[in-house]
């Protein structure tokens, strides 16, 4: 007895209400999958370290004590010292804003001078400088709170990277063959720790000039600005802009409008020194993604899991977009997440493959 082919239009409506169910238990389960992604990246930025210190003859069970005791570490010093400066900066905010209103009002009485004439009560009204600082801030602290439950973070760490050592067999066992091929899946997983650990370096050292740079004008909180730089550039291309206005807004508010250049001028010469000339070097055009997509994927995340998903939204996409390199049949998904020249080197790479394929 035959049976009718399912009208594609109903596996479409199932497709997106599976869909629809799964970001809604994702922004339900926040609380729990936040930590958990941390120790996913972790756990990635530690596993070419822990792989290091075996093939050199330390044994598993001490390899994966050093790494996460490096990782504790360095959780709970981001937690302390920056926990405290986001604490100090969300009570100045509103001594800010205010300062920031008497700056528009003298800007709005030279103008007036000059035979402009504006509604200093509108104008006032309408800039709200302290809804960027507060989501700046509200951002880093949430990555902090997330941060700041390590006995979560860190237990899931360990058991990550305790289930590293078998992942191989258990995907040969699930896929039935004991000698199956997973050269691709290997591939896949080493562009990934690369893109996480370029990534990680290169905003570290965007982090660090920025404080410097900050330091040296004499803005308040640099290690704050610090980790907003490190954090944003993360995001690409829009990333560094959303670093950079709170820092000039407060170094406005200090000093005026000479300072505010400065530090204006050194935060678009440190992007365009890294964003344009260390980064793409180092990562290679084939793990960039478009900008159209970065915007879609910081709304998309930040809606799901507030600011914290805008910061996790462009590596998780990365991920994404080499696992759909790697399988035959969603390869053109990951032209479409890619650049603009995406299709070019789309045809002429000879290491893709479907993963187990």
């Amino acid at each position: 007895m035959s049976t009718a082919p399912v009208p594609r239009a109903l596996i479409v409506l199932l497709a997106m209400a599976c869909f629809v169910v799964v970001v809604a238990g994702l922004r339900v389960a926040g609380q729990i999958i936040l930590p958990t992604m941390v120790a996913l990246f972790l756990s990635l930025l530690s596993l070419p370290p822990m792989r290091r210190l075996e093939r050199l003859g330390v044994p598993s069970g001490l390899a994966i004590a050093i790494v996460v005791i490096a990782a504790s570490t360095m959780v709970f010093l981001v937690s302390a010292v920056f926990g405290r400066s986001i604490t100090q900066f969300q009570s100045q905010i509103p001594f800010y804003q205010e300062r920031l209103d008497l700056l528009v009002g003298s800007a709005v009485g030279w103008l007036a001078a000059k035979g402009i004439e504006l509604d200093p009560d509108k104008l006032v009204g309408s800039i709200d400088g302290s809804a960027i600082l507060r989501l700046v801030s509200n951002t880093a602290s949430g990555l902090v709170a997330a941060l700041s439950n390590l006995f979560l973070v860190i237990l899931t760490m360990v058991f990550m990277l305790l289930e590293a050592n078998s992942l191989a067999a258990k995907l040969r066992t699930a896929m039935g063959d004991p000698n199956a091929d997973l050269s691709q899946f290997t591939r896949a997983a080493k562009r990934v720790n690369k893109y996480l650990a370029i990534k990680t370096w290169v905003s570290l050292a965007t982090g660090v000039l920025v404080g410097l740079l900050c330091m040296v004008v004499g803005v308040n909180f640099p290690l704050l600005w610090a980790l907003i730089a490190f954090l944003f550039n993360f995001v690409p291309n829009i990333g560094s802009i959303i670093a950079a206005v709170p820092a000039i807004l407060l170094t406005l508010v200090q000093y005026g409008v000479g300072r505010a250049a400065i530090v204006g001028a050194g935060y678009l010469i440190i992007n365009v020194l890294i964003g344009n000339a260390v980064e793409p070097r180092l990562m290679g055009r084939r793990l960039g993604l478009s900008t159209l997509v970065v915007f879609l994927s910081m709304l998309f995340w930040g809606w799901v899991w507030g600011p914290v998903g805008m910061l996790l939204s462009v590596p998780l996409t990365v991920i994404i977009k080499i696992l759909f390199e790697y399988t035959d049949d969603l390869r053109w998904l990951a032209i479409l997440l890619g650049p603009g020249d995406s299709a070019s080197w789309a045809d002429s790479d000879s290491d893709s493959g479907s993963i187990g394929g």
